[in-house]
């Protein structure tokens, strides 16, 4: 089978398609599948064991649209079958023109993010499905129709399943498969890695993509009520400047550390040293850097969005707070510190509750739903 994956972000790019599209790729090449790949790049890409084709992020936006739509119905007409990580309207668009199937991943609500980054919207997910506007209304139309072009479509949580349906899509079209546990390779002792990071104290830890759903500035307000508390951010994006600002204007005094892009290694090594992992998203999915941080036996405190309750449970693996409220994840990370025995309980059981997530079996069955659909 040839399948063509299609994906707006790659590695080094941080975030959850850059996680999950190579593992596919690398899946799909070891059961024999041939793979090409599409992506955009700020510069030149790691090389794979596969054709890596990319669109330059430097090209104007309805430019760069544009090229990557050509791109997939140049590279679809080779293909039995097309996966898309993201980017799915331009990959809808593009696979209608070469006639090939399509699968996709659902990720989130990309007309919602859209709207969030565009500052055109402020509201919660659940408002933005009937928000009135003509440009709201346009985005939430192309976003389903794209979806609706997919003879299959993956969604990492049922919260995301049920708005899938909601939109339009067939529910025998639709499947929840969670995002898998990574392999968790030998890491160093959590002391060792807590003094080669330079951690001393009580420490957060972040990973992802620095985006406005993922609400960071709602960690940094808390921050500053924590004494002694610092936060460690691994990521990148277009909120990265305004969220430095917004540490300095608090007068977090270091405690609140940029790192950037880390690589897959590092991020696992920096969620092991850390107390807790911590998301303040007003809106999430699955997000994988949760699974990332229960697989390396560290807590999750975040905020109750999405599919983030199917994976955290409260006062087991981690602590769910409201979404939007500073003082609300102060408290949750203040109990957190307080209480020694509910630390100890809530990393013991970390590790395993992300057991069954096996990667193996999650992605035979994106390999089975490709076949299906190439055939």
């Amino acid at each position: 089978m040839k399948v063509l994956i299609v994906s707006g972000i790659w590695p080094p790019d941080v975030g959850g398609p850059a996680t999950h599209a190579p593992q596919v790729a690398e899946h799909l090449v070891g059961r024999g599948h041939t793979v090409e790949v599409l992506t955009t790049a700020d510069g030149t890409p790691r090389a794979e064991a596969y054709p890596l084709h990319t669109v330059a992020r430097s090209l104007p936006t309805p430019l760069r649209h544009a090229r990557v739509t050509a791109e997939v119905a140049r590279l679809a007409r080779r293909a039995d079958v097309v996966y898309a990580a993201s980017m799915v309207t331009r990959t809808a668009v593009g696979t209608a023109i070469a006639r090939t199937p399509l699968v996709v991943k659902l990720s989130g609500d990309v007309a919602y993010e859209r709207a969030l980054r565009r500052g055109s919207y402020s509201g919660t997910l659940e408002e933005f499905q009937h928000a009135s506007g003509g440009r709201l209304s346009l985005m939430r139309k192309t976003r389903t129709a794209a979806l609706r072009r997919a003879q299959h479509v993956v969604c990492p949580s049922e919260f995301l399943r049920g708005l899938a349906i909601e939109w339009g899509v067939p529910p025998a079209r639709v499947s929840v498969l969670p995002n898998p546990a990574p392999d968790v390779p030998e890491l160093a002792p959590r002391e060792e890695l807590r003094r080669r990071y330079g951690l001393a104290g009580p420490t957060l830890a972040f990973a992802g993509r620095l985006t406005a759903a993922k609400s960071l500035d709602v960690a940094l307000t808390a921050l500053a009520e924590l004494d002694g508390v610092s936060l460690l951010i691994a990521g990148d994006g277009e909120q990265r400047r305004g969220l430095e600002q917004r540490a300095h204007e608090l007068r977090l005094n270091g405690r609140a550390r940029f790192l950037g892009r880390q690589p897959s290694l590092g991020v696992l090594e920096l969620l092991h040293a850390a107390d807790a992992a911590v998301l303040s998203s007003s809106w999430e999915n699955f997000p994988h850097t949760v699974v990332e941080a229960l697989a390396v036996g560290t807590p999750v405190i975040s905020t109750a969005v999405g599919g983030v309750g199917e994976v955290v449970r409260d006062g087991e693996n981690g602590l769910l707070v409201p979404p939007h409220d500073p003082d609300a994840f102060a408290a949750a990370v203040r109990r957190f510190f307080s209480d020694e025995e509910l630390r100890g309980r809530l990393r013991a059981a970390a590790a395993g509750s992300v057991s069954a997530y096996s990667a193996e079996r999650l992605f035979g069955e994106i390999e089975r739903l490709l076949t299906e659909a190439a055939h």
